[in-house]
């Protein structure tokens, strides 16, 4: 297994906003490097840090990481958005804490054989659990040409979603498209000059991994519970790498905020919906200057945080 490296992003602003309790119960619910989840559990005498990812290396990697600081954590292999079932199973109704960092790891994109990577032929895959599901394999050779410029649209707001996804439909039609570098390739080919702002495949890579992972599928939803696990003035911190997933965020965090849904014209309130947090980042935060220089990935990611009330 390639030795699984990843800069945490955002790593001082996330511990900070977490505003630890040495005796406090916190899930990182996407466990990935481990970085985060180190200095979590690094803070901690009594408490206990839940840790959970969909990659069963990532879980691996990062229990060596740890070392002797394993001992206080609980390791999950699941989707993050389960992680309410597992807190029940542990007899835990409340939480200090709670981090989600809904990028891909510098691990994933740099191990090839994933299939996440443009740059680096692979079979295309792109699946966080290698144990099951669909490949993006079997998205781009077997999706109706149609839903293939809808993911490439909705998901990678690829302008020439149409364009592409055409491309690909002919492509496929002489022979499966089976390796990344033959989709990059082909993406890169048909694509207009005078657009290439960065490389032209990075946008349907992105639409192919949200398809894969189902990752926008009950993102809502799930961060809504995973908020009303909290404890009076426990913090939760979402780091996102791509508008879809920042607005989903934005829009849960608004709604927990605020305290009434009547119409305006109603002259007294009906609805009886409190504010259940506070936003305590009025715009996300983003990476400075002196992170971008130690780790280009991290120019993407804007963190959100919240209080529970």
């Amino acid at each position: 297994m390639t030795e699984f490296v990843h800069i945490p992003v955002l790593y001082d602003e996330v511990i900070e906003g977490l505003n630890i309790k040495p005796d406090g119960i916190y899930v990182d619910g996407t466990l990935g490097g481990g970085g985060h989840s180190a200095g979590i559990a690094g803070m901690l005498t009594t408490g206990r840090l839940i840790a959970n990812d969909l990659d069963t290396e990532a879980i691996e990697a990062a229990g060596q990481k740890l070392g002797s600081l394993a001992e206080k954590v609980t390791f999950i292999h699941d989707d993050y958005k389960n992680i309410e079932k597992h807190l029940d199973e542990l007899n835990i109704d409340k939480v200090d804490g709670i981090l989600l960092d809904l990028g891909v790891s510098s691990y994933q994109i740099d191990t090839a054989e994933r299939g996440f990577s443009y740059t680096k032929d692979a079979p295309l895959d792109m699946r966080m659990d290698r144990s099951g599901g669909i490949t993006a394999g079997d998205v781009v050779n077997t999706y109706p040409e149609r839903e293939l410029v809808r993911i490439f649209t909705e998901y990678g707001e690829e302008r020439f979603a149409r364009k592409i996804a055409s491309d690909i439909v002919k492509a496929r039609a002489k022979k499966p498209i089976e390796t990344t570098l033959e989709l990059a390739s082909l993406i890169a080919e048909g694509y207009p000059l005078g657009f290439k702002l960065g490389h032209p495949a990075k946008r349907v890579f992105q639409a192919l991994r949200i398809e894969v992972n189902g990752e926008l599928n009950g993102l809502y939803q799930a961060v809504e519970g995973m908020a009303r696990r909290l404890k009076a003035g426990g913090r939760m911190c979402v780091i996102t790498f791509h508008s879809l997933e920042d607005r989903i965020i934005k829009t849960c965090f608004k709604n927990l905020e605020a305290s009434c849904v009547c119409d305006k014209n109603m002259p007294v309130c009906t609805c009886g919906k409190v504010s259940e947090i506070k936003i305590l980042t009025k715009k996300p935060i983003e990476a400075s200057k002196e992170e971008l220089i130690r780790n280009k990935r991290a120019e993407s990611a804007k963190l959100r945080i919240i209080e529970k009330k």
